[in-house]
């Protein structure tokens, strides 16, 4: 089985390599225009290395706002691995992948942001958490079904978490 690290840096690599969509521009800065809003939730999480301290129930709620550009920005609240309540303030973009039907997208997603919430004996378990709160970078890879929404993302080399959602 492939080590976490390397299959992030794949996910990784795949994303800064994807094509941007045939009708999204890329021009910089990103357009303020409001496309669409994500809400989504946590589905299944399982850590690389299980530990009975481990929380595989995150409870996740999370809204992201996407623009035409596939830009986005959001905020979400879940329980961190060690069951504290934490919060996940980030940006990012979309890669269209491949399009099997008209109505169904497989895109990657990156994202990152800001993480707060790690505290007291669990405060060292994620990198850089010296003033309580931490930079994260999260790839993913997701699916598009009209309104509705599934991603698998990679955070580090902890573990993963499937979501679903809705667009409105």
């Amino acid at each position: 089985m492939q080590s976490p690290w390397k299959a992030s840096a794949s996910i990784l690599m795949a994303l800064a390599l994807a094509p941007a969509s045939a009708n999204a521009s890329s021009s910089w800065p990103p357009s303020t225009e409001l496309d669409h809003v994500l809400v989504q939730t946590s589905l299944y999480t399982r850590h690389y290395e299980p530990d009975p301290e481990h929380n595989n129930h995150q409870s996740l709620v999370s809204v992201e706002l996407h623009n035409p550009q596939r830009w986005l920005t959001g905020a979400g609240w879940f329980k961190n691995s060690y069951d504290q309540p934490t919060w996940y303030w980030y940006a990012g973009r979309e890669f269209p992948l491949w399009r099997p039907t008209e109505n169904t997208l497989v895109r990657g997603k990156l994202t990152g942001g800001l993480l707060r919430g790690y505290k007291d004996e669990y405060r060292d378990k994620i990198p850089f958490n010296h003033s309580g709160i931490a930079p994260a970078i999260l790839p993913s890879i997701g699916v598009q079904w009209g309104r509705m929404e599934s991603d698998l993302i990679l955070f580090g080399s902890a573990g993963l978490m499937v979501t679903g959602g809705m667009s409105f």
